[in-house]
């Protein structure tokens, strides 16, 4: 066989597209396989411009690569598109060289393509996994990151970035341990650097320093990720902010603590209640069932109001709801002074015993009688007073001892809340006055209305 003939069959048997063409552009070759990759056959393309085949958007293409090959220039394999003789794109690998002539002058176009449709596929499909990935990884609340086999980390989402205010140049590698607080880096370091070279998942509690200065505390998590053999090729690695989780516990810590401790305070005082009311008091029981009882409004009214703070009148109304129908009259107004939790305890209790014994023996319990229940406020809240009046009741004779309503209306404000507490038995009717500085106190509100 002739060498061109050689040259000739090669051509023809090719698997690849070959295409020759002038320096105008003319196809001069098309050999069987450009004729199964475009459609048309050799008689159809042979003579006729290259420029048949090229999309609208790709007509200054071919321009560029005829003017790269009259330089001399070899054109290595690049993705392009050629448009079939169906109308469809094919997507083709395409590699040119110059055609010499006898005289080493150039006189045309060599081309060899091959369908890239399969390689153009994997890297869209790669391409959309990539964009999946990153959109997960920078969209999920959590700051995520990568590290390499030896715990060098080389990728963070952007959620970490947006959280330090940092540059990739500052985080990658070991830069991101400047976040860490400086109580904890020491333990932080040695503990993830002992978990990768142990090849073990590691898992720690610490805090990160934001953009704003500021640190918040972090699970922090990370695993590494295997091939078929079982090596470590990444660590792969979470922060999950838990500072309002951490923060919320605390709270219920101190909200059990605070319970734990109102509860005692609590039986103690029952306990106090039963010993004195026992106390030279025939009819023990209905004294100690209306001295819970009151203890029960005050608890339902501060559990009500969150253990924060009390309106007095509330207090006032809630405690001495139990005269209602009673002989003589009651009237409560005041400014409007919120109470402390404790003081509103203490405060409650009083008024419950002075109704019970009113309504026993003094202005409650007599047609006529009249109670007066006044509050007020300083104006610069540094003094609050209560005070109760009787009148228009039975002769009020001191009693002859002290039992535990003394001690509820005049002692136990006195060491509870520091107050001072004036008694004073007046034959025309009872009258009590509490004075207390401003830690009794939360708010002042409003006037009340008559």
């Amino acid at each position: 066989m002739e060498l061109h003939d050689l040259y000739a069959a090669t051509v023809e048997c090719s698997d690849a597209a070959i295409v020759a063409k002038d320096v105008r552009g003319i196809v001069l070759i098309w050999n069987a396989a450009a004729e199964r990759l475009m459609g048309y056959s050799a008689e159809e393309m042979k003579g006729r411009s290259i420029r048949a085949l090229l999309p609208s958007d790709r007509l200054e293409e071919d321009e560029s690569i005829l003017a790269r090959i009259r330089s001399g220039e070899r054109i290595v394999p690049f993705l392009t598109k050629r448009r079939h003789k169906s109308g469809h794109l094919v997507n083709l690998a395409i590699g040119a060289s110059p055609l010499l002539g006898e005289g080493g002058e150039i006189v045309g176009v060599s081309y060899i393509a091959r369908d890239s449709s399969a390689y153009v596929e994997q890297q869209r499909l790669l391409r959309e996994s990539e964009e999946r990935f990153r959109m997960l990884a920078d969209n999920i609340a959590q700051l995520a990151w990568i590290a390499r086999p030896d715990g060098r980390i080389i990728w963070f989402n952007k959620r970490s970035y947006a959280f330090t205010g940092l540059t990739p140049g500052e985080m990658v590698g070991w830069g991101f341990i400047d976040t860490h607080h400086p109580d904890e880096v020491d333990r932080v370091t040695t503990g993830y650097r002992q978990c990768v070279a142990e090849g073990r998942d590691w898992e720690d509690t610490f805090r990160l320093r934001g953009a704003d200065g500021r640190y918040r505390w972090f699970l922090t998590r990370a695993s590494p990720a295997r091939n078929e053999a079982g090596e470590i090729v990444w660590w792969i690695g979470t922060n999950i902010d838990i500072t309002e989780e951490r923060e919320r516990s605390e709270q219920i810590r101190l909200l059990l603590m605070e319970v734990n401790h109102r509860s005692k305070n609590l039986l103690s005082t029952v306990q106090a209640l039963a010993r004195r009311s026992a106390q030279g008091h025939p009819d023990f029981v209905a004294r100690f069932e209306e001295r819970v009882r009151s203890l029960a409004i005050n608890q339902d009214i501060l559990v009500r109001r969150e253990w924060r703070e009390v309106p007095l009148s509330e207090l006032a109304r809630e405690q001495l709801a139990f005269v209602e129908g009673a002989p003589g009259d009651l009237t409560a107004q005041g400014l409007e002074c919120s109470l402390v939790p404790r003081a509103a305890e203490v405060v409650g209790m009083a008024l419950h015993e002075l109704a019970t014994n009113s309504l026993k023996y003094g202005a409650l319990s007599a047609k006529g009688g009249h109670v007066e229940i006044g509050w007020d406020c300083a104006p610069d809240c540094t003094l609050f007073e209560i005070w109760w009046r009787e009148s228009d009741g039975p002769p009020v004779v001191e009693p002859s001892r002290q039992g535990f309503g003394t001690t509820l209306i005049r002692d136990v404000p006195r060491h509870n809340l520091g107050a001072e507490v004036t008694l004073d038995y007046k034959p025309q009717g009872l009258n009590w006055l509490l004075r207390a500085d401003e830690r009794v106190l939360v708010t002042p509100i409003c006037p009340m209305g008559d």
